[in-house]
């Protein structure tokens, strides 16, 4: 039932038989049953942002951040099908056995697509990185991997946070985010506008925070005017949780629980992910909201559940089995997955690594071993974990190295069990460095340190970083083992920008998913050539950025940054070279012919920017296309770029998009430099979203 129209009439019909309390009780995110119309209970609240979450075992992915790093847009909508499979049969097995509870339900609230633009944000590492387009290719195909495309949606996607947050988490119940309305068009909301007009999102999330002024589950401008007036968005806006109770409670908006359900409601926001909609019939009966406002939200909602085929016995997704869950092939997904998204950031020489030379390895560091090293935040659970350690230690059994083993230190000093202890595993991990012929060490962060408010041990910072450098008892480690070992391999696992200037070969593993493990022995030892690329610019320090708490785009993110990078968006390396033999246009497209002039397989991806000949376009060209492409050694091929409909464009000062007249594209495997092939002369087409 796709067609909107048919499930609008159902859920009309279904409504029209309400009465206002049962209509009322179906604006909760734990809605009951209502018996008398065969309607039983739906819990909306459920999370797949990189695999079924929090509802027992399923395959776990790269973390959003790490996905992004692939820079491919097949794999992208391939996860998430195999994602919403995976929903469909736990869906499936769970109702059967009468379990309707929270994270059980076929309303997923993912993606987030919102923009990181500083490093120190703490649930950075759930977004698809800094840049709109990127952000805007990958969201869409994610969606409509999610939803499918069958007579029913497969489950209903949801983009979030809508809009402009990305911190600080300590602040984000009562903080006012101001953005220009350039800024809002051109940076906040491109990403959003895309998922509804091309992917057609069924859900929409607000955010906690304010924007200009007006709380944004509450936001006029946002849900009304922007969201269902000016993109035509049909599906349903559910508020964060409990993110309407900060109206009154923080944002001092309204001054009463009613007040605050009927400001939400008024503005367009249907379900509530909280409990202040338990105040819905209070606002009605003091006035605030008419029985109309409650009617519309409710046959949205009802909407929803019947594009979803929830009342249909016969909806073709309930076939799925249990066994669809974790299987074999998803595990393999996984793997490829985790050894697309690892960036090699530096390497003199020393990987790969040749199993016929090295006879003993240290592996060392407190996240070598370590399961949260791997998931990220709003994670499923693995039946199939594989630590760094045992991925290392599983490839070099079968090759006959020895490999030695030392935590070395804790993650950050509030994980201690005593200083005696940290003393005695330092000592240990110098011994194993400087016996063995190559140092792994394995640190970084976990959503332990890095992460959403009240979820993370970050207690000073509430999941936000205070700095880009590793916790002090890392630093001392990787300062021991820089002096102590004959070759040393910095393997970070993180989230988001780290400044680690220890290590002959340095790889950003982020949070890998459950083959994490498998994927890196692959990478260091040659059997997968790294190809995945930083969707952030990586700086030296937060010295360099403007003010956390100021959300203008200026000096923030490879497009507007004055500075030089430490690594810049879209970098990684090859154990291979690449060149870009030529480049030409064609219609809406770059077409490059790419050669691998090295002697291993490998993949890159292409990338095309564009400087715009306007006042109004960024300090620094921005992408407007990429495709990943694998190459074997010595072959050359041809790749088309598909480009950005709004390439051609800038955005006023207004918010309002112009097309431009002329501009430069440059193409190439990087950001644009002496490598990249310039097209000049162009006479581009006026092309619309």
């Amino acid at each position: 039932m796709r067609n909107r129209e048919e499930a609008r009439r159902t859920a009309e019909e279904l409504v029209s038989r309400m009465t206002i309390e049962e209509m009322a009780s179906q604006l909760r995110y734990d809605a009951p049953a209502i018996p008398r119309l065969g309607i039983p209970a739906y819990n909306w609240w459920n999370e797949v942002l990189h695999g079924v979450a929090r509802a027992g075992t399923a395959t776990v992915f790269p973390q959003a951040i790490g996905m992004a790093a692939m820079f491919d847009e097949e794999m992208q909508e391939k996860i998430a099908e195999t994602i919403a499979e995976e929903a469909r049969a736990k869906y499936n097995g769970q109702s059967a056995h009468g379990d309707r509870d929270i994270y059980k339900g076929l309303t997923v609230w993912s993606p987030n697509i919102n923009i990181f633009r500083d490093p120190r944000w703490g649930r950075g590492h759930e977004t698809y990185g800094e840049d709109p387009y990127l952000t805007s290719r990958l969201g869409v195909r994610f969606i409509q991997g999610l939803q499918g495309n069958g007579k029913y949606l497969k489950t209903s996607a949801c983009s979030k946070h809508f809009a402009v947050h990305s911190g600080p988490e300590a602040l984000r119940h009562e903080f006012d985010a101001r953005a220009s309305k350039k800024d809002m068009t051109e940076t906040y909301l491109a990403a959003f506008e895309a998922t509804v007009k091309e992917a057609e999102v069924e859900s929409v999330m607000g955010a906690y925070n304010r924007v200009n002024g007006e709380p944004a589950c509450g936001s006029k401008t946002l849900l009304k005017d922007i969201l269902r007036e000016k993109w035509g968005f049909r599906g349903h806006v559910v508020s964060d949780c409990w993110a309407i109770q900060d109206f009154h409670v923080n944002h001092h908006v309204t001054g009463t629980a009613p007040e605050s359900a009927a400001l939400a409601i008024r503005n367009g926001c249907d379900l509530n992910c909280g409990n202040t909609y338990l105040h819905i019939l209070e606002a009605l009966q003091e006035g605030l909201i008419t029985e109309a406002d409650i009617t519309r939200a409710c046959i949205r909602l009802m909407t929803t559940r019947a594009l979803l085929g929830l009342f249909d016995p016969d909806c073709e997704y309930n076939r799925i089995p249990v066994t669809a869950v974790d299987t074999d092939e998803h595990a393999a997904l996984a793997q490829q997955a985790a050894e697309k998204s690892m960036v090699l950031l530096e390497n003199d020489g020393t990987l790969p690594l040749d199993p016929e030379q090295v006879r003993c390895v240290a592996v060392i560091g407190p996240n070598a071993d370590s399961v949260m090293a791997l998931e990220g935040n709003y994670n499923g659970t693995s039946s199939r974990y594989v630590t760094f350690l045992a991925g290392i230690r599983a490839y070099c059994e079968k090759h006959g190295i020895r490999v030695l083993y030392s935590l070395g230190s804790h993650l950050f000093k509030d994980r201690t069990s005593g200083l005696a202890q940290a003393e005695d595993r330092m000592a240990e991990a110098a011994m194993y460095a400087e016996i063995a012929d190559v140092t792994i060490a394995c640190v970084g962060l976990d959503a332990g340190l890095e992460g959403e408010e009240g979820d993370t041990g970050n207690e000073y910072f509430s999941g936000d970083k205070k700095d880009l450098q590793l916790p002090e008892s890392q630093r001392k480690l990787l300062a021991m083992l820089q002096k102590q070992a004959k070759k040393l391999v910095t393997v970070i696992a993180a989230g988001s920008n780290l400044n680690v200037p220890e290590g002959d070969a340095k790889i950003f593993a982020w949070y890998p998913g459950q083959a994490g493990g498998t994927a890196l022995a692959r990478i260091l030892f040659g059997e997968v050539n790294p190809g995945g690329k930083l969707p952030l610019t990586f700086y030296h320090s937060v010295e360099e950025l403007p003010d956390f708490e100021d959300y203008a785009m200026a000096n923030r993110t490879y497009r507007y940054f004055e500075g030089t990078p430490l690594y810049p968006f879209g970098y990684g390396l090859s154990y291979t070279k690449f060149e870009v033999l030529e480049a030409r246009d064609g219609d809406h497209e770059v077409i490059l012919r790419i050669r691998n002039c090295g002697n291993r397989d490998g993949e890159t991806v292409a990338q095309v920017y564009v400087r715009c000949e306007s006042d109004l376009a960024p300090t620094h060209p921005r992408l407007c296309g990429f495709r990943r492409v694998a190459l074997a050694a010595g072959e050359e091929k041809e790749v088309r770029v598909k480009l950005d409909a709004l390439t051609w464009t800038v955005v006023d000062e207004n918010g309002e998009r112009q097309n431009v007249e002329h501009g430069v594209l440059y193409a190439g495997l990087n950001q644009p430099d002496a490598r990249s092939v310039e097209l000049t002369g162009m006479k581009p087409a006026e092309i619309k979203r």
